[in-house]
């Protein structure tokens, strides 16, 4: 298969070229720079007739990862950015689609798990899932991602391309041993004794493992699948729990605790959001499980283990 990924050049956009160049694809990634890599990078310009558009005429997966970071802090022109970068990503691949000689059979588009909403009890899948932005009390930040969220899935379902199956990756965090990663951000607070609870700990992490986002990719691929997909690990777990055995499995006992103020002093002077750590995200891959998906990392000890004897090992 030829797969192209406008946005691959990040961590994930890497993992998944990476493993689709091992099995024998051919990968085109679109990107704002071009780096050197084991497959073909083409410069992403997001205005019609770009030069990438062509790349789409014998296309047959596409999978679409672009849209700017939001670890920063939420500025009027930060937001703008995060989510206009989104929105006409989805409406260029979109207009690409539609004058392909032969469109792609399917087009997977990023979203986020973040648009769940804030729960600390009952579980959010595709099927009963409540959608976030209307809980009581929560920062207006918050409100803010799913109003993201929300046009980033809206901007894909209003794109003309019947030809194309399209599927809204709601994903949790992804972990790998890679550099600059979530992975490698939590176990560097763990190395310098900083691992402990986050605020009261009973925020749920939602994650999945490289491997089983990769292999989650393939599967719905191959079985034809679209829709809505919730691609995480099938037991999220509290903060407190995921940080304890992160902290085991890397062989350290200390932990400092940060309370939650120290969370938004913190976030204030790295210039990034206290959402990403005190945001409860309890999802499960309802779908991926219903059509059978085997997940090879389903329990967080197991994958943290494996995480960090590869991260030793680097």
């Amino acid at each position: 298969m030829k797969i192209t990924i406008p946005g691959g050049t990040g961590q994930v956009g890497t993992l998944l070229a990476r493993a689709f160049v091992r099995d024998g694809h051919d990968v085109v990634v679109l990107g704002r720079t071009l780096k050197p890599a084991p497959w073909r990078v083409v410069k992403w310009d997001p205005n019609p007739g770009a030069a990438w558009t062509a790349e789409l005429d014998d296309t047959d997966v596409v999978i679409n990862l672009i849209g700017r970071t939001v670890n920063c802090r939420y500025t009027p022109a930060h937001r703008k950015e995060i989510l206009e970068s989104r929105i006409e990503s989805v409406r260029a691949v979109a207009q690409a689609i539609a004058q392909a000689k032969r469109s792609p059979a399917i087009w997977l588009q990023a979203s986020t798990a973040t648009i769940y909403a804030h729960a600390y009890d009952v579980p959010n899948d595709e099927f009963t899932g409540v959608l976030g932005g209307n809980e009581p009390g929560v920062p207006e930040t918050w409100r803010f991602s799913i109003q993201v969220a929300t046009a980033w899935e809206k901007a894909i379902d209003d794109a003309a391309v019947p030809g194309t199956r399209k599927v809204k990756l709601r994903s949790a965090m992804v972990m790998s041993p890679d550099a600059d990663g979530i992975f490698d951000t939590l176990l560097t607070l763990v190395r310098r004794g900083l691992g402990g609870t986050s605020a009261d700990g009973r925020q749920f992490v939602s994650w999945i493992h490289e491997i089983d986002f990769v292999r989650a990719i393939q599967f719905i691929i191959d079985r034809g699948l679209d829709g809505v997909m919730n691609l995480a690990a099938p037991h999220p777990l509290s903060n407190r729990e995921f940080m304890a055995i992160l902290r085991q499995e890397w062989g350290t006992r200390l932990g400092l605790p940060a309370a939650k103020w120290m969370l938004e002093w913190g976030a204030f002077f790295l210039r990034t959001e206290s959402e990403l750590i005190l945001k409860s995200r309890k999802v499960v891959p309802g779908r991926l499980l219903r059509d059978g998906f085997q997940f090879q990392y389903p329990q967080w000890a197991a994958a943290a283990h494996d995480l960090c004897v590869r991260a030793k090992s680097a």
